[in-house]
């Protein structure tokens, strides 16, 4: 049985990759350029790449904000990527201070700069931190320590440490890589430029078993 997934366009991101990674998957994809569209599907996934307030502005155009918290709230299983995970927080210090979607309680900051390299760019190994994490959900099939793909310079702060499902060690510091609670999953990293092992997580969101 096909799973059918709403790809969130609100003017920014990698949604070719994005697209193109779930079809190969076998995954219905729809673009969804309105938030009507998210109605009917089965699963959201909202990609992204740029700064947290011109995100926020074009899921507000678009009419996104209400439907994807309508579906957070209803259950939907909803993947944030990069700058989505970002989205789905509520607050980002990013060119001041940026209301988000509020879906996961916590902010983003700017990677901290003493003895790391900002933009944080290229691969990093993911180090879990709630084992219930991984135990359900997209990175229910990932082995700890896999690696994954990031560009980012700001980064997720839960309110909630459980909520804090990876991170990864960059100079001195622990990033945080994923976050998650019930049916909503955030990826700091690409999975989709994250080679066969981003696949097997889109692949573990697209089909529950």
């Amino acid at each position: 049985m096909s799973v059918k997934v709403a790809v969130v366009d609100y003017g920014l991101g990698n949604l070719h990759s994005v697209v193109k990674a779930l079809a190969h998957l076998g995954a219905e994809v729809i673009v969804a350029e309105h938030g009507s569209q998210l109605e009917g599907v089965d699963k959201i996934v909202l990609p992204g790449v740029g700064a947290f307030n011109d995100g926020m502005a074009g899921l507000m155009k678009a009419g996104h904000v209400e439907p994807l918290k309508a579906a957070a709230a209803a259950g939907k299983p909803l993947l944030g990527i990069c700058l989505g995970a970002q989205l789905m927080l509520e607050h980002s210090e990013e060119f001041g201070s940026t209301a988000g979607l509020g879906i996961i309680a916590g902010k983003v900051v700017k990677i901290p700069g003493a003895g790391i390299k900002v933009p944080h760019v290229g691969w990093a190994r993911l180090v879990p931190q709630q084992e219930h994490a991984w135990k359900t959900g997209p990175l229910r099939q990932t082995p700890p320590h896999t690696w994954a793909y990031f560009v980012h310079s700001y980064h997720m702060i839960p309110d909630n440490a459980e909520d804090r499902a990876a991170t990864v060690l960059s100079g001195p510091h622990q990033i945080t890589a994923a976050v998650a609670r019930g049916n909503i999953t955030g990826f700091q990293f690409h999975p989709e430029k994250s080679g066969q092992s981003g696949l097997d997580m889109l692949s573990a969101f697209l089909f529950d078993s």
